[in-house]
């Protein structure tokens, strides 16, 4: 990134003539400006140089300045300085010109009370400009701008700086001889001043008339005879009168060059003026308004004008003092005043320069300008009126005593409201802003892709610099006004605004900003999202993005199951029956958008299965326990019919159980039985009722035959315990008793 420096050269403002000149710099531009007759004005133009921008740098247009008592001198500079120091971004919160003292701490020169009146600024973002307005020789120093960032330790002072010399117009005697009469000097004269351009073009005066415009000046010069010049563009600010023979001559000395005054307001124009002879008449006139007639040059008295008589005065309050006073004054007024008075023998001329005024409109105002204690106040305006009139100062509308300064030199406090006044003109108050308001465009709903601004407003003088903030101080914008081209719903949140200005800083409220749209999606969920078997309860989620929240309807194919705001359709046991395709719609009132189908496959088994196959099972466990208690209960019966007793270690042999029943029935042979398997079930003395199978091959009851089919049996023992937990068991503590089973075998 580069900066540039302007153009440099100079030109000056004078009252009616051109001039021309060039300067090496501007590769010999010729510059030729016309100006009224206000006075001189010094312009700098500048050169572009490249410079780089991580630098700080204040580039003057020009580092030297010769100026003409009583002009106006303008100074202009640019600066740069790094964007961006240690993550944060720069900011130039003020700038103001200084005058150079070593070692002495930079002050406003806004503050300074020789500059009252006289002094202006116009700062942008990488420049400014200052103008001194009514030169005086004291006002020879050197000018720098002193920048003050955001920064830690954040401030920068431009050098080498502007030096600033203002000197008069006098008139230098080279050489003079006595005439041969007396009373007279043959002189040679030159114009002098240390700011005279080169190749500068003259006036001479003598006593009031202009006699030549040669660089020299050579005549005679009599008793009472006085002369002065005047440097082109410079007319208006001539030389003083000298005397050509001794130290008495007629002359005329205006107090004042130049004066601007407020309309309504009044005004004093003042010179001094010396006579050898008795004066026989003197007056004001106005050039502008004075004529020829035929061959006499007729002089504007507006004493003498009925019509303005009542509104100009000449006062003789003292001797060789004269004074013309004007009353309400108005923008017609504004001209050049000059004074003419004549003796018996002599008469001064109406050429050489007067006094010029110019009437404006009142602009008194507060100007709030930075220091190192806090935000100072000065009463400026573009035109103060001469003199040394007081000022007055008002506080929240009340007048302050004691201040009579155009610096207002208490402590200026944001809340409050301060004014000032000058010769009855007031001005308008200065406060810091009030609680920022803020005003959207097009009210009602935010709606997504439209244009949306927000405008901060505050009340505040100086007008304040405006901020824009997204919630937790997040900087989105400098201007008054925030815009959104194609609103999105991630600019959704709140904001908030700032108005500042130097004499505090204000927060608006916050503001929500809601945008709404359409649903823009809209998805099936299914949870589990595993596979589904009947029983399980089963939630479809219609899943959209949109605001206001979308309503859903579901579908099952091509039939409406439900329309609700809910996003859940619920399945509580799912059975195959509810197997197939399911989509949603979600709509608001923006727009709707309907899902993709998705398929829901119900499975019959699993669950079902396991849960029959246990409880088979556990009943067929059941009947065998039933089955074999009545077996035991029935054997105990018929043993104590016959009052037999078992051993406790003896096996009990029981009529066989055939699993083929119709074998038995039939009669068929012994032999070509079927093999019988026999169960044995035992309960333990030292167990709680035991229940075991021992499963070996046994010969069937009442059957010897070697080819007799083999048998399973069971053995069922109780012990004591059985019998305590109220088992059916006869015998002692390890009675046996033999089930019989017979199983055919294929």
């Amino acid at each position: 990134m580069s900066y540039f420096r302007s153009l440099c050269g100079l030109y000056l403002m004078c009252s009616s003539d051109h001039v021309t000149f060039s300067n090496s710099e501007t590769n010999r531009m010729t510059m030729s400006v016309t100006t009224a007759v206000s006075g001189i004005v010094l312009i700098v133009l500048s050169i572009s140089v490249a410079h780089s921008w991580r630098e700080w740098e204040v580039t003057f247009t020009t580092t030297e300045i010769c100026a003409i008592k009583g002009s106006t001198v303008v100074m202009h500079c640019t600066y740069t300085y790094p964007p961006r120091i240690n993550s944060i971004n720069t900011t130039v919160q003020n700038s103001f010109w200084f005058i150079y003292v070593p070692n002495v701490e930079p002050v406003d020169l806004r503050i300074d009370s020789k500059y009252a009146g006289r002094v202006w600024y116009h700062c942008g973002t990488n420049d400014c400009t200052l103008r001194i307005t009514d030169l005086r020789e004291s006002d020879s120093a050197v000018y720098r701008l002193k920048l003050i960032t955001n920064q830690p330790g954040g401030t920068y002072t431009g050098s080498p700086g502007v030096s600033l010399s203002v000197t008069g117009v006098k008139v230098q005697t080279i050489h003079t001889t006595q005439c041969l009469t007396y009373w007279c000097n043959k002189l040679e004269m030159q114009c002098h001043s240390s700011c005279l351009p080169h190749h500068s073009s003259y006036i001479w005066y003598k006593n009031g008339h202009m006699t030549s415009t040669e660089s020299l000046y050579s005549g005679y010069l009599y008793s009472g005879d006085s002369i002065s010049c005047a440097i082109k563009p410079h007319e208006t600010f001539p030389s003083p009168s000298v005397c050509g023979y001794y130290q008495y001559c007629n002359r005329v000395n205006y107090t004042e060059r130049r004066i601007c005054a407020f309309k309504g307001s009044s005004v004093n124009i003042s010179c001094t003026y010396y006579h050898t002879d008795p004066v026989v008449s003197k007056f004001w006139f106005r050039p502008d308004r004075s004529y020829w007639l035929g061959t006499h040059f007729l002089l504007w008295d507006p004493s003498k004008d009925s019509q303005h008589a009542d509104r100009f005065q000449l006062l003789e309050r003292e001797k060789g003092r004269s004074t013309l006073r004007i009353s309400d004054l108005r923008k017609t007024d504004s001209a050049e005043y000059r004074f003419k008075f004549t003796t018996q023998s002599f008469q001064w001329g109406n050429i050489s320069p007067g006094t010029t005024l110019t009437v404006t409109d009142p602009d008194i105002q507060v100007q709030v300008v930075w220091s190192s204690t806090g935000p100072q106040l000065i009463c400026q305006s573009s035109c103060f009126p001469s003199g040394h009139s007081s000022f007055v100062w008002y506080k929240n509308e009340e007048e302050i005593l004691g201040e009579s300064s155009s610096l207002y030199t208490k402590y200026a406090d944001g809340p409050d409201s301060y004014s000032c006044a000058y010769e009855g003109h007031r001005s308008n108050p200065v406060y810091a802003p009030k609680v920022p308001s803020v005003m959207r465009t097009a009210p009602g709903d935010i709606i997504k892709g439209s244009l949306v601004s927000l405008t901060c407003s505050s009340e505040a003088n100086p007008l304040p610099k405006y901020s824009w903030y997204r919630k937790a101080q997040i900087l989105v914008s400098k201007e008054k006004q925030l815009f959104f081209q194609s609103i999105q719903p991630s600019d959704s949140g709140e904001y908030y605004c700032t108005a500042e200005n130097v004499l505090g800083r204000r927060i608006s409220e916050f503001i929500f900003i809601n945008v709404k749209y359409g649903p823009n999606t809209s998805v099936v969920l299914m949870t589990p999202s595993g596979m589904i078997v009947e029983g399980d309860s089963v939630n479809l989620t219609c899943s959209s993005d949109a605001n206001p929240a979308a309503k859903h309807t579901w579908y099952k194919g091509n039939q409406t199951l439900l329309a609700s705001p809910v996003s859940i359709y619920h399945f509580t046991a799912i059975s195959s029956e509810d197997s197939g395709n399911y989509s949603c719609k979600s709509e608001n009132q923006y727009g709707q958008i309907t899902s993709n189908s998705r398929f829901i496959d119900v499975k019959c088994t699993r669950k079902a299965a396991v849960t029959g196959t246990i409880t088979a099972v556990f009943l067929a466990i059941t009947l065998v326990m039933v089955f074999l208690c009545i077996r035991k209960y029935k054997w105990f019966t018929q043993q104590s019919k016959d009052g037999e007793k078992p051993s406790s270690e003896e096996q009990v042999n029981m009529d066989p159980v055939y699993d083929t029943p119709s074998a038995v029935a039939e009669g068929e042979p012994s032999g070509h039985q079927d093999d019988l398997h026999y169960s044995t079930i035992h309960f333990s003395q030292n167990q709680a009722d035991a229940l075991y199978s021992n499963i070996g091959p046994g010969q069937l009851y009442g059957h010897k035959d070697e080819e007799a089919s083999e048998a399973e049996y069971t053995a069922v023992k109780c012990d004591n315990s059985s019998r305590a937990q109220g088992t059916r068991c006869q015998g002692n503590g390890g009675d046996t008793f033999t089930l019989y089973s017979t199983v055919k075998r294929s």
